[in-house]
């Protein structure tokens, strides 16, 4: 499959035996919204709710920590999905959660995965059919898998790369919070970023109907951000989830030497131990605390 796929792909493809259609919904507290639901009440045919929310790594001392291994093929073999199958993630969220299922399923070595473009809406959009309820799924042989973590960043490393930048920092927030302009609300927490990084909002991957940019157009949108195509590059953003929209929209661009800090700002910004900065980084003048 290739990494998008189109309603009209996903309509006819849905009933093949080797396809999985999972639903990857995950809103903010802030939202008020229940995804599950919200799923049961109408989702794409054949889909299977992936609860994506409860699917992290609840011992773990980072904040919503991936899960581990154990934990994902748990989730796997519940939701019916056998490795080798086929698997179309999609979402109704408005931090586009299919990225963050997307980089668990690969690094736990799920290869054949693609994210329908434009998510629900798109689907929604072209009056396509709609199932109700949860249904009813027949487990599947799904061993623990050896997950590839060499591509997940922790605070260790990321202190290391401010002394001996190995790899670009791309921050997802939004550039007030990542300036320190406003508090970072969604988390409790001030503004600000980790020293050195560049800022390319989620957002700004997307077209106005919700769809990932291509090529050229996707190419501008990272360049204008300061960030060297040509170099390893390292995501970050609030909880890890946004984050992995941007190394989505890499992988677009063919660009793969990508990591996750997966503690992100939460983990960050929350010690008062770690350097931070604020301002506008490469432009504004900084601050850095402690």
């Amino acid at each position: 499959m290739e990494p998008l796929v189109t309603p009209e792909w996903l309509d006819r493809e849905s009933a093949a035996p080797d396809l999985r259609i999972l639903d990857a919904t995950a809103h903010l507290p802030s939202a008020g919204r229940d995804a599950a639901a919200e799923f049961a009440a109408g989702h794409i045919p054949h889909a299977r709710f992936l609860d994506l929310a409860s699917l992290k790594d609840a011992g773990s001392p980072v904040p919503n920590a991936l899960p581990t291994p154990a934990q994902f093929a748990e989730r796997m073999r519940a939701l019916g999905v056998a490795p080798g199958d086929r698997v179309v993630l999609y979402d109704d969220s408005a931090v586009k959660t299919s990225a963050r299922a997307w980089w668990m399923l690969r690094m736990n070595g799920i290869e054949d995965v693609a994210i329908l473009d434009g998510g629900l809406a798109a689907w929604r959009a072209e009056v396509r059919p709609l199932q109700t309820g949860m249904p009813a799924v027949r487990p599947a042989d799904h061993p623990a898998p050896a997950a590839d973590w060499s591509r997940v960043r922790d605070k260790a490393a990321m202190l290391a790369n401010i002394d001996a930048p190995a790899e670009q920092v791309l921050d997802a927030r939004d550039a007030g919070r990542f300036s320190g302009a406003t508090p970072d609300t969604v988390h409790n927490l001030p503004g600000g970023h980790i020293p050195g990084a560049r800022n390319l909002p989620f957002v700004e991957v997307f077209d106005e109907d919700g769809r990932y940019l291509r090529g050229p157009t996707l190419r501008a949108a990272f360049e204008g951000a300061g960030i060297d195509l040509d170099r390893p590059i390292v995501t970050s953003c609030g909880s890890g989830v946004t984050a992995t929209v941007l190394l989505f929209a890499l992988h677009l661009l063919g660009k793969d030497d990508t990591a996750l800090y997966d503690g992100s700002w939460l983990e960050w910004g929350a010690d008062p131990g770690t350097p931070k900065q604020t301002g506008q980084s490469g432009t504004d003048p900084l601050t850095r605390s402690p």
